[in-house]
Formats: structure tokens, C-alpha cells, sequence
């Protein structure tokens, strides 16, 4: 059976919309597969705008990977603004691939990647506006596969009533073997039914099926046991994709056609990291360190920018200095594209892997925008906590440096509201800057050197040493962040060089809130979408009232309040909602982590000291990877136009 297109019916509606170019697809690097021609289709959701969804790099390797299958089709679907979402439902028009504009309805299989908790109600806002039943439980063998993905999934109980499978871990090589089960249960003649297909898919490892799973409650509110029906594993293991030179994802960069985020072309150069930042969720799920190697860096960055005609190749990873041949790389890639309109950037640094010869290089084509790093916290004391030892020095001294040789700026990061933290933790964050200030002038000569420090509130997250932590109230949050802006501003000469910037903590509650949620939750999720909440990412959409409303009225009666799943301090033997789900991490070593953290206790890196026995490597199968690999970049010659721009960079690709 076919799915057409209803381009037709939004066609009209576009005019009367905000940005309704996000809306039309045809980018370049777009694929379009006939739909007869595949026996798996997959709609592949960023639950988010265009803006912010068409650059990420999760799903455009999930796109590419599927479409190179001769049995399957992937196509793009982002968020609707609320403009269009009221023509949607005024017109009858259902939600729709940006790619085939087919109905989401029509697809086999709905992939949604969260990169936030807040991105939940923009999923409840897809499946209604697709004619899905909110619930996985009123879903028939007509409707798609709902299956969550991302960082946000790996505690997906808050939506376990709206998901089929939750995918944990690395996608590559799981959304495989997923399009593989319903491939044959298809062609099979659909035996058992959607629960002999959920079944199946529970049997792969990184499937975790909610439906599968029966949760009993305490007296006291909390989890007395999550038990596994007839079929289902224990416990569900995240996958690790181990080569990351056999995945050279992805091969040709979606360019937009509307204003985004981020428009560069990107490359992981490597995947994981094992710092120890207790409050990085990131880092802690995606361990082990896996590096890809100079050559396939090398190969992916040329593939990439004769693809898309971008002029700026971001070298990502969640600290991209760490790389163990970083120096070579950087080298090698600001000698080949010297000359050209062709620049580097390394989004994530830090100050103890960062020196200035990296910089220059990276600056090579005369991009100067600033330096960015992330102290996460003001004293020395509260870094001991977070395991983020950036001693001040090193930063004064790098950025005195970087100032010395041309650089006018840097931006810090920091968070507030951290385990244990007290007001003076955060005051000195405006010493810090003070001190950068007065360093620079000092080493560049100059007055108009500046200094932003950008600060967000703390949120315990699972799968950490935090995940036991009590969060800080949005009002001691917000009392803190007043006093560092008088304390940045007791020095006025110093000041006036300073910008500061920072997050309400409110959403940053309710996010606390989805991160460490059960089941229980997700009654929270559906009265704030069913009383209109969109978007709750954007401060423009977020409604805190409209949170701590539905709170109240869904979790009380229950004998549990957002304040029980925030503020409050996990004990070691309470049963978490996500133990059933494994990232590797050995529970007693994140236990032992907490209290470290406690006792102002460092972790060292345990790629360059002896193992530490988190448990990573024997869980997935795998080990920390890193160089020396061995190979060289591929000595390309650039060629004319690569690196020119989207119009000469796409002309090349065409050809």
C-alpha cells in the first residue's frame, strides 16, 4: 500500500505560517526513496524546530545508515510549531515526513531522538496529530513502531506509556538489527500480532520493551520491585558500537535550506570520555573512549565538505582536545585546507588538554571568534566535588596566553546548584572573571578584552554519581545566580568588560523532574500537553505554573510530589526506576563515586592510569580505544571550490 504525499493540503497553509521554508524538504543531501521499493519504512523524528533538529548528527546517521539498505527508507520529521500545528488540525492535515511529506501514520516505524526530557510533550504533539493512539497499549498491528532513542532515553520510564521500545545506547548497528525483526515479521504475515513483534524486538540487546515490565509500588511512594514478563531480559544492556572507522557517519551533511543552529559540517572524532565528570551524563553512558583514527577523520572531513560545501568543519566529541593525536589532526587539516575558505572549530575543550599551538592551528584561516571553556564551578572546593579539577591557575594562564596571541574574548560555563554547593562556591565565579579580565589587559595590552560567564542550573541526572543527589530549588538557584551579578558588578571597571548570562532554574526543576521520573510521570507529561504545553525547551513556551499544576493534581493523590522525584536525597538501597536498565556502569562503583564526591575525593582518568572497575569494558564487550593509530590524514590535494560556499560546494557535490 502506498503513502501519498499531503503536500497538497499543507502546500496552502505555508503562507499563512512563521518560517514555512522549514516545512518543505528538497535539501540538499535530502534522500527520497520510492516506497514500494522498501519492505521497512522509517519516519526518523527530532522532537524539536528544524532550526535546532536538522543539524543533529544522531539522526542524520540514522538516516543515511537506513537508506543505504536496499530494503528499507528513512525520512526526516521535525516539530511543528504551534502556528501550523492549529491549521494541521483545522485542515485535517496529519503529521508529516519533511522528505516524501508522507503521514507519519503510514510508516512502519517512528524513531524519536531526544537529546532533552523537555523534547516529551513535542513527541505527544507528533502522535496525536498522526492519528497514533497516545498510548502504546491502544495500538494496533496498522500503527508504527514507536521506538525512543538519545541521551533522554536511557531513563525512559517517565514515557514508557507512549513508547513501544526504547533503543539504548549507540545506533548504528541496533537500528539494523531492529528493521530486520519487523522486515521478517512482516513478510512472515505479521504472526502473534504487535506483541509477537514487541517480543522479538525485546529478545536484541539495547531493546527495552516498557509493555514487558511490571512496576510495584511501596507504601512510601517509592519502587518495591520492577519485574520482567515471560520473555524479557532482567536487565537491558545498552549497545556500543566499537569501530567507529567501520561507520563513517555521516557521509553527506544535510545542508539547510532555513536559518539553523549549527551549520557546519561535523565529524566525531572520537566517541566517549572517561574524565569522570560525576555530573555528565553524557560522558558516564557513552564509555568507553572509542577513537576514530587519523586516516578515517582525514577521509570523513573531505567526504563531508565536497558534499555539503560548508566552510566551517566542526571536530566533535565531548572534549575534542582529548583526542590522543589531536595535535596531528589539527595540523594535518589546517595544512590541507590553508588558502582555502575552509575553517576548523573544536566545540568542546578543555583547559588542561588545551594549549596554544591547538588554538593557532584551528585559527589558521584567521577565525578568531573567541575561546570557550567550562570550569562548571567557581571554587577549587566544589570542583573536587564534581571531579572537574581545572585548577584557576591553568585557566589564567591559558587565556593570557590566547590573549597575548591576537584573541579579544572567552566564554566560561558554569553550572549552580551542585551537590553540596553553598553561596561562596558561586561568588567565585566573579572573582574567576575578575582575575580573567585583569589578566588579559595585561597580556594583550589592551582594554576591550571580554569575558562572558554563562551559568545553568544543576540536574541530577541517571546513570551518575549524582544520580542519588538532591537538586537545588529553583529559589535558592536564582538567589545565588542575584548575588554573583552584584558580585561581578562590585568592580565596575572589571564589570563593564563581564557579560553574564543564565537560565531561570524553573525549567530546570521540571527537567529534574523527566530525568529521574517512573512511570508516575507520565500522567504529568500528558495533562501539561493536554492543557497546551509545546516546546518546553524554548522559555518563550514554558510554562512553569502549568508544571507544577499538573504536579500536584496527577502526583499527590498518588503519595509522591515533584519535590519527592527533585529535592530530594536518594538513599543507597532505594530501587531507582532505571536499575533495570544497564549503561555499563557498575552500581556500587557510581554508589562509591557519590560518596568520593562527598568527601571532596578526585577520580583520575582512567585511560591513563590503572582501571578503575566501573564496569564498562567487561559489560559492552569492549575496550577503551585510543591512538596512536597508526595512519596519517590522506594526503588530498583541495581542489577548486571545496571549501567556497554552499553554491560552488553544492555544484561539486551534484556533479
Amino acid at each position: 500500500m502506498t503513502a501519498p504525499s499531503v503536500f497538497a493540503d499543507l502546500e496552502p497553509l505555508l503562507p499563512r505560517v512563521s518560517k514555512p521554508v522549514q516545512y518543505v524538504g528538497g535539501e540538499l543531501n535530502a534522500q527520497l526513496k520510492d516506497w514500494e521499493s522498501a519492505a521497512v519504512r522509517w519516519a526518523l523524528m527530532y522532537p524539536d524546530a528544524y532550526e535546532v533538529g536538522l543539524p543533529n548528527q544522531g539522526v542524520m546517521i540514522l538516516y543515511e545508515v537506513l537508506n543505504e539498505r536496499a530494503d528499507a527508507l528513512a525520512e526526516r520529521c521535525y516539530a511543528v510549531w504551534p502556528d501550523l500545528e492549529a491549521l494541521m488540525r483545522e485542515h485535517a492535515v496529519p503529521a508529516f515526513t519533511v522528505d516524501g511529506h508522507r503521514p507519519l501514520g503510514a510508516f512502519d516505524l517512528l524513531g524519536v531522538s531526544f537529546a532533552t526530557e523537555l523534547g516529551y510533550t513535542n513527541l505527544l504533539t507528533a502522535l496525536d496529530l498522526a492519528g497514533i493512539p497516545l498510548h502504546a497499549v491502544d495500538r494496533t498491528d496498522e500503527h508504527p513502531v514507536v521506538v525512543a532513542g538519545g541521551h533522554a532515553a536511557f531513563n525512559p520510564e517517565p514515557i514508557a506509556d507512549f513508547v513501544d521500545v526504547a533503543a539504548l545506547g549507540d545506533g548504528e548497528e541496533v537500528v539494523g538489527e531492529i528493521t530486520d525483526v519487523v522486515r521478517d515479521w512482516k513478510a512472515q504475515g505479521r504472526p502473534g500480532g504487535r506483541a509477537e513483534l514487541l517480543a522479538r524486538l525485546a529478545a536484541h540487546d539495547g531493546c527495552y520493551v516498557p509493555s514487558m515490565y511490571e512496576v510495584e509500588y511501596a507504601p512510601d511512594g517509592g519502587i518495591a520491585a520492577v519485574r520482567p514478563r515471560e520473555g524479557a531480559p532482567v536487565s537491558v544492556t545498552k549497545r556500543t558500537t566499537s569501530d567507529l572507522d567501520s561507520w563513517p557517519y555521516p557521509k553527506a551533511p544535510l545542508v539547510p535550506l532555513a536559518e539553523t543552529v549549527h551549520e557546519r559540517a561535523s565529524v566525531e572524532i572520537f566517541r566517549g570520555c572517561t574524565r569522570g565528570c560525576r555530573f555528565c551524563q553524557a560522558g558516564m553512558i557513552t564509555r568507553p573512549v572509542r577513537e576514530r583514527s587519523l586516516r578515517g577523520i582525514g577521509e570523513m572531513v573531505d567526504a563531508a565538505v565536497r558534499a555539503s560545501g560548508f566552510d566551517e568543519v566542526g571536530l566533535l566529541s565531548l572534549s575534542s582536545a582529548d583526542h590522543s593525536e589531536i595535535a596531528e589532526i589539527t595540523k594535518g587539516l589546517a595544512d590541507r585546507y590553508e588558502g582555502t575558505n575552509t575553517g576548523l572549530s573544536l566545540p568542546s575543550t578543555r583547559v588542561d588538554a588545551f594549549n596554544i599551538d591547538l588554538a593557532n592551528e584551528i585559527s589558521r584561516n584567521g577565525r578568531r571568534s573567541g575561546l570557550t571553556f567550562a570550569p562548571e564551578g567557581g571554587s577549587e572546593r566544589i570542583r573536587r566535588v564534581i571531579n572537574k579539577m581545572v585548577s584557576e591557575d591553568d585557566l589564567i594562564r591559558t587565556v593570557s596566553e590566547a590573549f597575548a596571541q591576537g584573541w579579544k574574548q572567552v566564554k566560561l560555563y558554569f553550572m549552580c546548584g551542585l551537590p553540596t554547593e553553598e553561596d561562596e562556591d558561586v561568588l567565585e565565579i566573579a572573582g574567576m572573571a575578575h582575575r580573567v579580565i585583569q589578566a588579559g589587559r595585561a597580556a594583550s595590552g589592551r582594554n576591550d578584552v571580554r569575558c562572558t560567564i554563562s551559568i545553568g542550573g544543576f540536574v541530577p541526572k541517571p546513570h551518575t554519581p549524582f544520580q542519588w543527589a538532591a537538586q537545588a530549588h529553583p529559589d535558592v538557584v536564582d538567589e545565588r545566580l542575584r548575588k554573583l551579578r552584584d558580585a561581578v558588578n562590585s568592580n565596575r571597571k572589571l564589570g563593564r568588560n563581564i557579560g553574564m548570562r543564565y537560565h531561570d532554574g524553573r525549567p530546570s526543576l521540571i527537567e529534574g523532574l523527566l530525568a529521574r521520573g517512573d512511570r508516575r510521570v507520565g500522567r504529568v507529561i500528558e495533562r501539561v500537553w493536554r492543557e497546551g504545553g509545546r516546546f518546553d525547551g524554548w522559555s518563550e513556551h514554558f510554562s512553569y505554573d502549568r508544571w507544577t499544576a499538573a504536579a500536584r493534581a496527577e502526583l499527590e493523590p498518588l503519595g509522591v510530589s515533584l519535590e519527592w522525584f527533585t529535592t530530594r536525597e536518594r538513599d543507597r538501597d532505594e530501587v531507582l526506576p532505571w536499575d533495570h536498565l544497564d549503561s555499563g556502569l557498575d552500581r556500587d562503583w557510581l554508589w562509591d563515586d557519590w560518596q568520593d564526591a562527598l568527601s571532596g575525593t578526585e577520580q583520575d582518568d582512567c585511560r591513563w592510569t590503572p582501571c578503575f572497575d566501573c564496569g564498562v569494558c567487561p559489560s559492552t564487550g569492549t575496550d577503551i580505544e585510543v591512538g596512536p593509530s597508526g595512519t596519517t590524514l590522506i594526503p588530498l590535494t583541495v581542489v577548486g571550490g571545496v571549501g567556497r560556499g554552499p553554491t560552488d560546494g553544492g555544484a561539486s557535490a551534484g556533479g
